[in-house]
């Protein structure tokens, strides 16, 4: 059994260096965690303002009004809206993801597996797509839904997210595509096989770790997207969680201690998925980082 405590090159380090690889751990740690600690202190304070009270985000008082005062938020008819509003995000976000993915996977194994004219350009194409902010593509987007029927409804902004997201996955997935090697589809063509059952049967197997970790930037993007949903949604009982969580803040007197706690409760879905997913994760970043 490998001794964890060497190196690849077999030698143990030193004491020195493990001392000093701790200490710079804890540093990267605490400069990540103390802007977040500060939120923390933001949501947990009885006054949520955002004087400061000293270098260390430790509160002089601990209160959750804020928590609950976000959780438990009601609109004209007395319908708890966070609720509402939890359940848009994660039904926008999921749907958008499923789209988008499923949509992406087969332009993904066409682009890296067919040669056809404008293939480059097509590629091309779509990369130039994500330069463009999303205020600018607001306007003829609003347009769109307004002739569709679909402005202000949950199905238009689901088809705004997964449209939006197919370029970003199609690139993501093409690099998992060309990482396999061609003589798959080779082996399998002689024994008969079409180019359907091939990417379904032999390819799609081989690429799930970036289909997940796909999948998870593009959940993320929707779920924490604010511009769009603030502009084609209208009714209270339709916004997603961001919208509602700028609404805090957007008035004439902002509630930081409500803006600090909807923050932590619309990081806690994020973490959790991270948490659970991230040697899924790993193992996709390193397969998709590599080509043979």
């Amino acid at each position: 059994m490998k001794d964890a405590s060497r190196d690849e090159s077999g030698v143990r380090p030193g004491l020195a260096e493990v001392v000093l690889t701790h200490v710079v751990l804890l540093v990267a740690s605490t400069a990540v965690l103390y802007p977040i600690l500060w939120v923390v202190r933001l949501a947990v304070s009885p006054s949520g303002r955002l004087a400061p009270s000293g270098p260390l985000p430790i509160p002089d008082e601990i209160s959750w009004k804020s928590f609950h005062d976000f959780v438990f938020a009601e609109d004209f008819y007395g319908r708890p809206i966070f609720f509402l509003q939890l359940g848009n995000s994660l039904l926008v976000s999921g749907a958008a993801t499923v789209v988008g993915v499923i949509f992406a996977l087969s332009a993904a194994y066409g682009f890296s597996r067919f040669a056809f004219p404008l293939r480059e350009a097509g590629m091309k194409a779509m990369l130039l797509s994500q330069m463009f902010p999303a205020v600018v593509t607001a306007v003829p987007l609003l347009f769109l839904l307004d002739a569709l029927g679909l402005f202000g409804t949950t199905a238009g902004l689901v088809l705004i997210y997964a449209t939006t997201s197919v370029p970003f996955s199609i690139w993501m997935l093409k690099g998992y595509f060309d990482v396999l090697p061609r003589d798959l589809d080779e082996s399998a063509r002689l024994d008969g096989a079409s180019s359907w059952t091939i990417f379904w049967k032999i390819l799609l197997p081989l690429v799930r770790p970036g289909i997940g970790i796909t999948a998870l930037f593009s959940f993320m993007n929707a779920y924490n997207e604010f511009i769009m949903a603030s502009v084609f949604l209208d009714d209270v009982t339709r916004y997603t969680l961001p919208v509602t969580l700028q609404q805090s803040v957007g008035g004439f007197d902002p509630d930081w201690g409500v803006f600090a706690a909807g923050s932590l409760l619309l990081s806690v879905p994020v973490v959790l998925v991270f948490f659970f997913v991230q040697r899924q994760m790993v193992q996709g970043l390193t397969a998709g980082a590599v080509k043979g």
